[in-house]
């Protein structure tokens, strides 16, 4: 049996567990006030009262087996096994939009599902329903003594002392939460009796309970260790609460008999997912310009869950070469086309007014923002390189020529590798701990892509130099037919030649560059290691020490 197959067969039999409880917890009430109602007025009442009842029942069992959504069983198959490292919901997600990290986990979770024994089903609640029965046999008992005292005092001429024995009613509840999301989310504020709510993140929570059984004092106890304690108002207690995370809590009561036992009611959180990208144009991370071109076009996509926010174009230009090379940054505000939750953006860069020339970098990455309030998602796109090669140098022939091509190309994508980093510690924040990871190990391969090509100009004995066990990871991710990594040995071999020829300059560089380029290799290792574990700031001191190196042995 496949893992979706089986995770089929246990949400059914978790809906129909849940719905037998429901069945097992009313029935008897159902069956006691269609008695009482026969009694007290006739058949054709009982009947109607059995049809009103029983049409109830049906709508609140519709909406215990509609709560134990998709939602619902992947919070429960996370809570129930921990193996599965909270990655249920990769089983429910479309494989082509994974990543190949995310590919791994999903086969990880599969296999678990497959292999373990899973049971989600409630617990039958023995002792509560014997208590509920024994309570409505009791009201029902009252009901038939009641009836039975007034047919005697009916048939009785002298009517004689009676005991009227009354039943002690059990402690029960009423509930309303009203939900109101925030204004920015454009929902509709909501009220229902089901104390499990499902909202948008930063939603005000209401309650309004009424018990049968006046307590002195009522308190929502949540399992964090928090409590939230209600004030009475017209016979009501109520309380009200802003959520930002998922919570499990419990209803207690003092001076009153407590309410019958109940798993802990459930707030389910909808975080404000930040806004996804999509980029058009251009369709590869580097873009080399063979030719003087006027304008460079970029299109992209964005959309929000709730609606869009500002969008900006951050450019970096980086002019000259070696110890002269300047960076400027500027903004540009952007303008979509489309509605509030999807748009498309259309900008082309007018190349002239940037003094963009021959042997420059114009780096582009797209910024869009949320309305969230008070602090808005915030989401980046890659970076896109625009490159203009410098003219080739007449100094020089043969190899030494080559590197003296060679090394600026790669000394840009350090760069690079910087200003990615960079970004992705600015935006720390607001990405959870998986995010971070992965655009950290994006990174991180990008800078052993880097290391290996330097590696190659101190020859083969330094093709090993550092590697370890988790590269071969990612080598199809080096290959990837739409994007080539930074200063990848492809761009260069088309531009300066064969790649075996980078190795041979090996031989003409003097000792004391070779120990530059050598020191240049450790620090990249040391960034590689602390990006590859998802430590950006650990690594940016590595990255500009390996840059500082590498400046070094262009003077050289």
């Amino acid at each position: 049996m496949s893992a979706h197959a089986k995770l089929a067969r246990i949400h059914q039999q978790v809906r129909l567990r849940g719905v037998l409880i429901a069945v097992l917890r009313w029935l008897p009430w159902l069956a006691i006030g269609g008695y009482s109602a026969w009694h007290i007025g006739g058949a054709s009442v009982g009947i109607a009262t059995l049809a009103i009842g029983a049409l109830l029942l049906s709508g609140h069992l519709v909406t215990i087996y509609r709560q134990r959504d998709r939602v619902w069983l992947i919070q429960r198959l996370d809570s129930h096994d921990r193996t599965l490292d909270d990655s249920s919901d990769l089983l429910f997600a479309d494989s082509l939009q994974l990543s190949s990290l995310q590919q791994v986990q999903r086969a990880r979770v599969e296999q678990r599902i497959n292999t373990s024994p899973i049971d989600l089903r409630e617990r039958i609640p023995a002792s509560e329903l014997l208590r509920n029965g024994l309570a409505a046999a009791l009201v029902g008992a009252a009901v038939w003594l009641w009836h039975a005292v007034l047919i005697e005092e009916s048939a009785t001429p002298t009517p004689s002392a009676t005991l009227v024995v009354e039943a002690a009613p059990p402690q029960s509840l009423m509930a309303t939460v009203a939900i109101i999301a925030p204004a920015y989310t454009g929902l509709a504020p909501q009220e229902g009796e089901s104390l499990d709510v499902e909202v948008a993140q930063d939603s005000r929570l209401r309650w309004s309970l009424a018990l049968a059984i006046p307590p002195t004092a009522v308190r929502l106890a949540f399992i964090g260790g928090e409590t939230l304690a209600l004030s009475q108002t017209d016979g009501y207690w109520r309380g009200e609460r802003v959520v930002d995370t998922s919570a499990l809590y419990r209803i207690e009561v003092e001076g009153a008999e407590s309410l019958p036992d109940h798993p802990p009611y459930r707030i389910d959180v909808r975080a404000d997912a930040a806004p996804t990208l999509s980029v058009i144009e251009p369709q590869r991370t580097l873009t080399v310009l063979a030719d003087a071109a006027s304008r460079w076009k970029l299109s992209f996509d964005a959309e929000d869950d709730y609606g869009l926010g500002s969008a900006q174009l951050l450019l970096t230009m980086a002019q000259g070469s070696g110890e002269q090379v300047t960076v400027s940054e500027r903004r540009l505000a952007l303008r979509g086309v489309g509605d509030t939750r999807k748009q498309r953006f259309d900008h082309s860069i007018n190349l002239a007014s940037l003094g963009f020339a021959q042997g420059d970098d114009l780096i582009a990455r797209i910024e869009v923002r949320d309305q969230r309030q008070p602090t808005a998602n915030v989401s980046r796109s890659a970076s896109f390189i625009l490159r203009w090669p410098a003219q080739p140098s007449s100094d020089g022939t043969g190899v030494e020529g080559l590197v003296q091509k060679t090394l600026p190309a790669y000394f840009r994508s350090q760069r690079q590798i910087i200003i990615d980093t960079e970004a992705l510690i600015a935006e720390r924040p607001q990405l959870d701990a998986d995010t971070l990871l992965a655009r950290s190990d994006a990174i991180g391969v990008d800078q052993r892509i880097l290391r290996l090509r330097y590696g190659q100009f101190l020859g083969e004995e330094a093709e090993d130099e550092g590697h370890h066990a988790g590269d071969e990871e990612h080598d199809a991710e080096e290959h990837q037919d739409g994007e080539a990594a930074l200063g990848s040995a492809a761009d260069v071999v088309a531009e300066f030649g064969h790649a075996h020829d980078i190795a041979e300059a090996a031989t003409l560089l003097d000792p004391g560059t070779r120990k530059l380029l050598r020191a240049a290799l450790g620090e990249m290792w040391q960034s590689e290691l602390h990006l590859r574990s998802g430590e950006p700031r650990a690594a940016l001191p590595f990255e500009n020490r390996a840059l500082d190196y590498i400046k070094r042995v262009q003077q050289a």
